[in-house]
């Protein structure tokens, strides 16, 4: 019996074209913020960089082509602990398919995985071995995305990863894997501290440095860690602000890929909420142990590290108590390996899980 509230209600994206006109004459009307010479090196996102990507988004990009990219996989939203969390949920054709839940960061969204779904779900489509294929679950972030803005504080990695233990549970997994980049590189690592008896394996493709405030690593995660609310004024109200403020952390995806992101956070309304994770993180009540990798866990951990990512240190991962079955660097791709290096990350990740063949539904 399904307790009301908890019911799986079937989603799928459909932007009224009032709201896209509404983003084209923000775009038409923008006001410039001067940039004196040489303001342009070392100042932040230069005014020609941010210019160029948005005329592309008012001229050339089309969001429509990425709904109906997102459309083409079952959606459904759900409520856990008072938050509405939507979710992608391809399942795979393959018989006895792993489960995977797949998070991602700041300022991603569920469009970071759609390169990868269907060669990890139905990899005999895609010319793989069909004996390893997976059931994916990628939710957006509470606070991002279809997820909508929460309605309270407090939604950091580690009450995320309670969540996706209950998503889980209410679609019936009883083993599965986890995996993520950015933010998810925090929260996959946490749900297997959580449900250490249900998930099989973590892969991550980055290992921070854990504790509070260890995040902050650019400027932008200052200001999301000390006062998101006051920024989320601003986000909110300009697609241009939104679109510098988030391409400085995404700068080297390619101009659609980047725009679809911003244009998810602004039609969602969550250019604001987004940011609030870095400052849930800094304030969520401490664990036993540092929050990245939990000392002591048992689930095994892989990592991939891209050539342009942030590097990652196993020192740190051996010391935070993780249990590193796999560890691989690769000489291409970026901090959107999802995006920039589809095939090094299924690969991967194909491999890393491979290792747990015996699972249950």
């Amino acid at each position: 019996m399904t307790v009301e509230g908890e019911e799986l209600r079937p989603f799928r994206i459909a932007v009224p074209d009032s709201e896209l006109a509404d983003l084209r004459d923000r775009l038409d009307r923008v006001r410039w913020a001067p940039e004196p010479r040489g303001g342009d090196q070392g100042y932040g996102v230069s005014l020609a960089f941010v210019q160029q990507l948005a005329a592309h988004w008012r001229d050339r990009y089309d969001w429509r082509v990425w709904e109906s990219r997102i459309n083409e996989h079952p959606q459904f939203t759900t409520t856990i602990d008072g938050t509405s969390v939507h979710f992608l949920h391809a399942r795979s054709p393959e018989p006895d398919p792993l489960p995977l839940v797949l998070s991602h960061g700041w300022p991603g969204s569920v469009a970071e995985y759609l390169d990868v779904i269907g060669p990890l779900s139905d990899p005999r489509s895609h010319g793989l071995d069909p004996a390893i294929a997976f059931d994916l679950v990628i939710p957006s972030l509470p606070g991002f995305g279809w997820s909508g803005p929460t309605p309270d504080v407090g939604w950091g990695p580690r009450r995320i990863a309670r969540a996706w233990a209950v998503l889980m549970r209410r679609l019936g997994y009883r083993r599965y894997g986890a995996a993520g980049n950015d933010w998810g590189s925090f929260i996959s690592p946490e749900l297997g501290r959580i449900a250490p008896q249900e998930v099989a394996g973590v892969h991550v493709t980055q290992v921070f440095p854990a504790g509070p405030g260890e995040v902050r690593n650019a400027s932008y995660g200052h200001v999301h860690a000390d006062q998101p609310q006051t920024l989320a004024h601003a986000l909110a109200d300009s697609p241009v602000g939104l679109l510098a403020w988030n391409s400085q952390a995404m700068g080297d995806l390619d101009p659609d890929a980047l725009l679809t992101h911003v244009t998810i956070h602004w039609l969602t309304g969550t250019a604001g909420s987004a940011p609030r994770i870095y400052a849930e993180e800094d304030r969520q009540q401490p664990p036993d142990g540092p929050t990245t990798i939990p000392p002591g866990l048992a689930v095994p951990l892989g990592l991939a590290q891209f050539a342009n990512d942030w590097p990652s240190d196993r020192a740190v991962a051996e010391r935070q108590g993780a249990r590193i079955v796999s560890w691989n660097v690769y000489d291409r791709g970026g901090h959107y390996a999802a995006r920039q290096a589809p095939d090094l990350l299924v690969q991967d990740m194909r491999e890393f899980f491979a290792g747990f063949a015996t699972h249950q539904r």
